[in-house]
């Protein structure tokens, strides 16, 4: 059992000042961010997947016991909607294999427009190895319902509890691990501004329970704008113990 804080991303030129020095090369930045964090959400991966080779190598850079979170490629996510599947996963589970224990958790963030769809979900965590960890963060309401939770369950698939604009924070686990997006407290802006200490102390009491049911829980910052992710990270790192 063991609790992750870290952020979406590590590389942002406003944490110049925040995070690393000012100046600091790109190639140096992930160096700083270990230096405070045991695990980042990789979003590039979303835009653009990473070769097989380049999850080896972070294999060899990260320090044991790190984990790190990767997002699912938005061809497979968006563009395909988890339709036919089998060709993203089989590309997918061979870089998995190369993080060996440093991999933590799969991300499988649905588009907003995309609507509940169960059958579609059924077929998809079908084709998911036992052994690979998934969360699935569901942006269209309709996924929020019993039958959805329930499948999630038989299959040991996180759903993937919220914090943001417009996005509703259901406190539901499906899974033996928790995993948490906090995208920003500000209510008309989706990654916007800096949760309060107020806030962060209320988190900070979930992740206990959590934790305290046995389970790993994995909590990751979005909120990048001004620092605000990293110093929100250190705080509740902090408050959580």
């Amino acid at each position: 059992m063991g609790v992750y804080i870290g952020t979406s991303g590590w590389s942002y030129d406003h944490w110049q000042g925040v995070l690393y020095p000012n100046p600091t090369p790109v190639g140096k930045r992930l160096d700083y961010y270990l230096q405070k964090f045991q695990t980042v959400e990789l979003n590039s991966s979303f835009y653009h997947w990473p070769r097989q080779s380049t999850f080896a190598n972070w294999e060899q850079r990260l320090p044991d016991g790190f984990q790190l979170t990767v997002k699912a490629p938005r061809g497979l996510t968006h563009a395909k909607k988890l339709y036919a599947p089998e060709v993203w996963m089989e590309r997918i589970k061979a870089c998995w294999h190369e993080l060996k224990q440093k991999r933590a958790i799969l991300l499988v963030q649905l588009a907003p427009q995309q609507a509940c769809d169960y059958d579609r979900l059924a077929y998809f965590l079908d084709q998911v190895p036992s052994w690979m960890r998934v969360s699935i963060e569901f942006r269209h309401p309709s996924w929020n319902n019993d039958a959805i939770f329930t499948l999630l369950e038989q299959h040991q698939v996180a759903y993937c509890i919220m914090s943001g604009a417009n996005l509703p924070c259901i406190l539901h686990v499906t899974a033996p691990f928790v995993y948490v997006r906090l995208h920003g407290p500000d209510h008309q802006h989706l990654y916007g501004g800096s949760y309060s200490d107020t806030d962060l102390h209320w988190w900070a009491g979930r992740i206990r329970e959590w934790a305290d049911m046995g389970r790993d829980v994995f909590v990751y910052f979005n909120n990048d704008g001004g620092g605000n992710a990293v110093r929100n990270a250190r705080t509740l790192q902090e408050l959580a113990g």
